[in-house]
């Protein structure tokens, strides 16, 4: 399934709504719960959650919606299917640095085939759908996005989390052979960053789930780049594989050759 370019811009418009509600939350504060998985949960991911899956039940009638805090009910087709973080970087957005973002993505066969990354709090829009490439909005102005090749006259840009698997990406990038900097960014931001060219690759040896990543892998992916699984396969998403992913390794430039994740 392909979306239209009209199809993808009312995503992004349902991805800016859904941001309003977590900016109000944002600016006024609201209760906090923590989940059995001890992960927390906040009022914003709440109300984020319902204008998401209002207005795609409206746009969208008979498609399945999965997202980290609701799911359509049984019995609807799941495939393609949407994928929802109403507020992805969850931390990020309690400890107010404004790394926070909110992701739609659409999954066909298996694959991420369009996404919504939207950072309510910075004002960055990246969105993206197989056939339309990956853009980036800001201000009211588009552009297209391109990942950045990687030919040994700088250092690679490896970018990860500022709060999960610090200690995993050292043991990862002491391994390396090639001059390198670390870059920090919280939540889905990570994969758009590659997608614009201001980072390489994206080491991610820790658990994360589908919802996680599929809205900012459609975009890297359109960019130009790849999310590869530790046996070098793209990642792959659907309701019947486990929610959790493996680890898995996000590139820009496709040519590199970079130590394993396994």
């Amino acid at each position: 399934m392909n979306l239209s370019w009209d199809q993808l811009q009312n995503l992004c418009r349902i991805a800016q709504d859904a941001g309003a509600e977590v900016m109000q939350v944002y600016s006024v504060g609201g209760s906090t719960w923590v989940k059995e998985d001890q992960s927390p949960l906040t009022e914003a991911d709440l109300r984020s959650d319902a204008v998401i899956r209002e207005r795609l039940e409206a746009a969208f009638p008979s498609m399945f919606i999965l997202s980290e805090e609701s799911s359509s009910p049984a019995g609807q087709s799941a495939d393609p299917f949407f994928l929802v973080d109403p507020l992805d970087g969850t931390r990020e957005f309690l400890k107010r640095n404004g790394e926070f973002t909110v992701n739609i993505a659409l999954v066909s066969q298996g694959e991420a085939v369009a996404g919504v990354v939207y950072a309510p709090a910075l004002g960055e829009m990246f969105y993206a759908a197989r056939g339309l490439g990956a853009w980036k909005s800001l201000g009211g102005d588009a552009r297209r996005l391109n990942t950045s090749a990687v030919d040994g006259t700088r250092a690679l840009r490896i970018i990860g989390s500022r709060s999960h698997g610090v200690e995993d990406l050292e043991r990862w990038t002491a391994r390396l052979s090639c001059a390198h900097e670390l870059v920090a960014a919280g939540s889905s931001l990570k994969f758009c960053r590659i997608a614009e060219g201001h980072a390489d690759v994206y080491p991610r040896i820790g658990p994360t789930c589908q919802w996680d990543t599929a809205a900012g892998h459609a975009v890297l992916q359109q960019a130009g780049g790849v999310v590869l699984d530790p046996q070098g396969r793209p990642l792959a998403y659907g309701t019947g594989r486990p929610m959790l992913n493996s680890h898995f390794i996000a590139i820009g430039d496709r040519s590199l050759e970079l130590p394993s994740i396994a």
